[in-house]
């Protein structure tokens, strides 16, 4: 499926001629290596693992990378289960400033149902894209800018944030664009995902003889429900977007027993990250409103890493569009899934520091995520073609930044402007909340 159409940002017949032949020539290489592409997902998706545990599939990723003619790999890369596979610079002047494309790979699962996230073709998507791209370079006479590609490993999305963790490391230093793409229903350059903190609540009360003498214990199952519903009523004075969920993961161990302990573990979300201090703050009054009312002790513990938002790149969605309808991508239009909340991935933190895109692609089922029917659908055969289109797409943006610099200092400049724009929303969020608290008084 050869391009039809390409960027119209490329003036001059004989450039776009040439960029076309170009997007063609990675969309073939690409396709050269789909049957080891293939099994490289088939692979992980067979053994699925846990975030932060994912050594399977981060060894079958580190074996594929070393085998591959020219990268040079670093297996446990700040993390563990994380990994850096490098090839470049290659191509340009001597003066002239390499160009450092990341693509990022995640390969944890979820529990009880594996791969219904489709992180395993996430995990091929940017290996292919990555291959692609350096096949191109390589094998094209005098490329007119030198190019660096980084495939970063990156563990533990569905759980804990690994990205974040890698940030922390400064395993994004130097990256100047960043690509990945996200399994979904539909073809969409941009949803609308969303910041969240995950809390874990914890209810310690008294044991006694539930029959017996009940009065001598301290009900931490009372606490935990109290709580559930607390939060239940918070709701109706939420915003319409904001989204607070979750279970009681313990909740005593025999029922004529008092429960000494109980445990539940909540998600809380907001469009933006400047909300998620009120949110937050709001969630914990209910907890501990809860621990006073039934006289246990609450102990509260937010995750290490609060995900954010992801931003929007006009520059680098738009071309990722054009590129994917000239591969035949029909992109959705429907305003519910456009502008309703999609969930959270911690790529939305990379999103504040390196311009880069997170699309989503149809992977030829209707089934929805995080169900027993997508983690089927992620490794049949028929989602091959629809993945390896999806890591063409990619590479052909990557091309559309590397051949012309003003798109790529574009999409630098929209990145400082929605940095600028979220540090004013901070300050506004915190001056307003000082305000409130002080008019209280």
């Amino acid at each position: 499926h050869p391009p039809r159409e390409t960027s119209p940002n490329h003036p001059g017949t004989h450039a776009t001629d040439t960029l076309l032949e170009l997007k063609q020539k990675v969309g073939s290489c690409i396709d050269e290596a789909k049957d080891r592409l293939h099994r490289l997902s088939k692979d992980i998706w067979s053994c699925p693992e846990l975030a932060y545990e994912e050594r399977k599939s981060h060894d079958r990723l580190v074996t594929f990378f070393s085998e591959e003619k020219g990268w040079t790999v670093d297996s446990h890369f700040k993390l563990e289960t994380a990994f850096r596979a490098i090839w470049g610079p290659v191509g340009g002047k001597e003066n002239n400033n390499v160009i450092n494309v990341g693509f990022l790979s995640e390969y944890d699962a979820l529990p009880g149902i594996g791969h219904a996230c489709g992180h395993n073709l996430i995990a091929e998507i940017g290996a292919a894209a990555a291959i692609g791209l350096k096949a191109l370079v390589e094998h094209t006479p005098d490329f007119p800018v030198p190019v660096q590609v980084t495939v970063l490993g990156t563990p533990a999305e569905e759980d804990g944030g690994g990205k974040i963790d890698l940030i922390r490391e400064r395993a994004f230093d130097g990256m100047d664009v960043v690509f990945m793409a996200h399994p979904s229903q539909e073809d969409a350059s941009w949803l609308p995902d969303v910041a969240e903190h995950d809390v874990i609540v914890r209810y310690h009360g008294k044991a006694s003889h539930a029959a017996a003498y009940p009065w001598e214990g301290v009900n931490a199952l009372d606490a935990a429900v109290l709580a559930y519903n607390n939060l239940s009523v918070l709701r109706q004075q939420l915003k319409p977007d904001w989204r607070i969920h979750g279970i009681i993961k313990h909740g005593g161990v025999k029922p004529n027993i008092i429960p000494a302990y109980t445990e539940l573990e909540y998600y809380l979300r907001t469009p933006l990250r400047k909300d998620l201090p009120t949110i937050k703050a709001k969630a914990e009054m209910c907890f501990r409103a809860a621990a006073m009312a039934t006289g246990c002790e609450v102990e509260l513990e937010f995750a290490r890493n609060a995900f954010h938002n992801v931003l929007r790149n006009p520059t680098l969605h738009g071309l990722y569009e054009v590129n994917g309808k000239a591969l035949g991508m029909e992109f959705t239009t429907d305003e519910d899934v456009l502008k309703n909340t999609s969930g959270s991935t911690d790529f939305g933190n990379v999103s504040f520091i390196v311009p880069g895109i997170h699309p989503y692609f149809y992977i030829g089922s209707d089934a929805l995520n995080h169900t027993e029917e997508y983690t089927v659908a992620a490794g049949d055969d028929k989602a091959q073609f629809y993945t390896l289109r999806a890591a063409k797409a990619l590479a052909m943006t990557a091309l559309d930044v590397l051949l012309c610099p003003e798109l790529l200092q574009r999409a630098r400049e929209e990145l400082k402007e929605a940095n600028l724009k979220e540090e004013r929303a901070l300050r506004g969020a915190s001056e307003a909340k000082h305000c409130g608290g002080a008019a209280q008084h």
